[in-house]
């Protein structure tokens, strides 16, 4: 089975690490000096669990040069690029390739459904704190490694997504074929928005949450206004989910952040719409009160123009 994995940072790095130790047959797509690092010397990978090591050889290369078919495609650009990527999807598709997008964005792969109609576009998210710490070293924070993924109805299961389920289980990496994966993406959801947006408004990393004081109360502030959305919109988690966000909190690295907090530390353009503001789209639609998310939305205003 032949894997694309489009995007080589944090995420989609980690995975191409992973799966091609284990033999995998996948290629990864990046760019820049990361992918001619990538081409010579491999991926570095800095861990909390298995410490340092390189995983060597990876096949990578642009979106340009890819000139193969996949059977699966992960996705794990930002938001903000998928369509930049839709092109090399559907050129690097073919009838029965299935597409699994690993975003922090809840609901993308309705909206892609949409636009790659011939193809089976799941739902998914993937659990870890990873970053590029340079080109060719990716930085993984904390034990957590999970990825979730599914078909939104029960009529689109195929066989091949129990192969992909048993490949990353197999790599090593905790992997669920969701049942429900409207409510399982959801529930991630729930995590990075509210981390994202408490981390954004204090200006901090993951340790000022993991202690008790306002901004840990902010974080559980946060989700819980989800959790009412999420409510309203017909989901139930089965779970305390303040109980589960917080347990994930607590795992990771003091040092950890999110990938949207170090864009906009950087200037570069964020997924602060599709973690922030949208709630507020989504509080609206629902007619649900998100007191401290409009507070948090009203500060960072100024973020949302320069993404």
């Amino acid at each position: 089975m032949k894997y694309l994995i489009i995007g080589g940072g944090g995420i989609g790095g980690s995975l191409a690490a992973a799966m091609a130790e284990n033999g995998l047959d996948i290629t990864v797509i990046a760019r820049g000096a990361h992918l001619q690092a990538i081409k010579e010397h491999g991926l570095k990978m800095e861990t909390t669990v298995r410490g340092n090591y390189t995983v060597a050889p990876i096949r990578g290369c642009t979106a340009e040069e890819y000139n193969d078919k996949a059977d699966v495609i992960f996705l794990c650009v930002k938001g903000y690029s998928v369509a930049e990527v839709l092109p090399l999807i559907k050129r690097a598709a073919h009838s029965g390739t299935v597409v699994i997008p690993l975003l922090n964005i809840y609901g993308l792969g309705g909206h892609l459904q949409e636009e790659l109609p011939h193809l089976l576009v799941t739902d998914g998210c993937i659990y870890i704190s990873a970053e590029i710490r340079e080109a060719g070293i990716i930085r993984q924070s904390g034990a957590i490694f999970r990825v979730v993924f599914g078909v939104r109805e029960a009529q689109d299961y195929r066989p091949l997504l129990a192969e992909i389920e048993s490949d990353l289980k197999n790599c090593g990496i905790e992997t669920i074929l969701s049942c429900d994966i409207k409510r399982d993406a959801f529930r991630k959801y729930t995590y990075v928005s509210a981390m994202a947006a408490c981390g954004q408004y204090y200006d901090i990393n993951a340790a000022a949450m993991q202690k008790e004081g306002k901004e840990r109360q902010t974080f559980i502030a946060l989700v819980q206004e989800l959790g009412v959305i999420a409510q309203a919109m017909g989901i139930d988690f089965g779970i305390d989910i303040v109980e589960n966000n917080l347990k994930i909190l607590d795992s990771l690295a003091p040092t950890a952040s999110t990938s949207m907090q170090r864009d906009l530390k950087q200037g570069s353009r964020s997924e602060i719409d599709g973690l922030i503001f949208e709630v507020l789209r989504m509080a609206e639609k629902e007619h649900v009160a998100v007191r401290n998310y409009v507070k948090i939305a009203a500060a960072l205003e100024k973020f949302r123009t320069a993404s």
